[in-house]
Formats: structure tokens, sequence, C-alpha cells
């Protein structure tokens, strides 16, 4: 798999005022801005080409990030406009960029040890999410997962979404353009049985307000 999708556009409400003149993918923790440790951990993986969907603040990223070739990417930018687009208003949006192969997505404001190279080269069917457990802000999780299999209920154990996944373009691809979620599409694939997922139990973090960007920032320092 040789492309990738950063979602990158948020407000990151929460994480003001630190968001009021920085893109929340754009904080530092660990001495590196979130959405490097991403493309650092992309280009090991062996994709080499990432598209960055932004909004907030959107002229930061090139000024910051370039053109991927310090780490052997080529990097694209897909604006949104001032208006975030939503999870699936975003992927749809840079569809375009994406070419017709399956890609990764990942979330660019979480923190993971996930190694991507682990991911299926394709989905068995219209994507495939890796799941965490759920942490306390979370506890009710979000899908069932039954024998690599998602479900909205039934037999399993229920997960979090960790906002890491594999798509197929027709995911989202018949879908009309504009601002919209990718909740419900998941659950139209779930109900279709071509949603599936794997646990992961290794190091994840949703970094949501300041107290959490800065308990990673000493995690990751030693600290």
């Amino acid at each position: 798999m040789r492309h990738a999708l950063l979602f990158a556009a948020g407000l990151g409400e929460r994480m003001r005022p630190l968001t009021n003149h920085t893109p929340k993918p754009l904080l530092v923790a660990g001495g590196k801005p979130l959405i490097v440790w991403h493309l650092e951990k992309l280009a090991a993986a062996g994709v080499n080409y990432v598209v960055i969907n932004t909004s907030h603040l959107a002229e930061q990223f090139p000024e910051t990030l370039g053109d991927g070739s310090r780490w052997g990417l080529r990097i694209r930018y897909a604006y949104e406009g001032p208006t975030p687009l939503e999870t699936g208003g975003g992927m749809r949006n840079a569809l375009s960029l994406l070419g017709p192969e399956p890609f990764i997505a990942v979330s660019a404001d979480i923190y993971s040890d996930y190694d991507y190279a682990t991911l299926p080269l394709e989905p068995t069917g219209l994507a495939h999410l890796v799941m965490v457990p759920n942490p306390d802000w979370h506890a009710a999780g979000d899908f069932v997962l039954d024998h690599g299999q998602l479900q909205e209920q039934g037999p399993g154990e229920r997960l979090t979404f960790g906002n890491i996944g594999v798509y197929r373009p027709e995911f989202v691809r018949d879908h009309p353009p504009g601002r919209f979620k990718l909740l419900p599409l998941y659950q139209q694939a779930m109900r279709a049985g071509q949603l599936s997922g794997e646990r992961y139990d290794g190091f994840w973090r949703n970094l949501g307000t300041p107290a959490q960007l800065d308990e990673l920032d000493k995690t990751l320092r030693g600290g």
C-alpha cells in the first residue's frame, strides 16, 4: 500500500487556546509535531504518497511540512475550505488525489505505536478498522468485534475505533460531496458484512485536551 490520507482539517476546539494559532496536528509532543510522528511511521511502512486534508489555519501545513521530501514522501494538500467537511466529507474531497487503490487513513491528532506495515494491503470488504480497548472517557466503546468482523451490536467484544484504517475508494465514492460524517457509512457497511477489524493493545492515545497533550509529551520525553 503506497498511499495514505491524514485527517488534519479539524478546528481542535477542545484544545484551545493552543489551537487558536496552531492547527492541532502541528502541536508538538516529544519534540515533534503530532503529524510528523505519523509521516515518519508511514514512510517506514513503505508509504510514499500522503494526502493531508486541511481547513483550520491550512497555510501552516505546507509551511511546516513542505512537499514531504525530507521523509522520502510526496505530500499533497486537500483544502476543504474555511469550514471542515467532517471525516466523510474530508475523505470524499480527497479521493481525486488518492487514486483508485485502497489507502490508509489516520487521524493526525492521535498518537500510537501501531505499525502501519501490519495493515492489510486490501480490506476483505469496504474497509478495515483498528480497534482499541475502551478508554475511560469512552467506556461504552463504538463497535463490536466478532471474529474479525465489526457489528453495531451482538456477541463479541465492544471496542473503540482507534482512528486508523484501510479503505477502498468505493467506501465514500458514491456519496455526494459536501459535509458528512463517516459513522453512517460504517453502520451501512457493518450491516452488509463489509467492515472488518482487528484489536490493538499497544500504546494509543487520543489527544483532545491540553492536559492530554502534556501527558503525552512527558511520556515521549521519558518523564
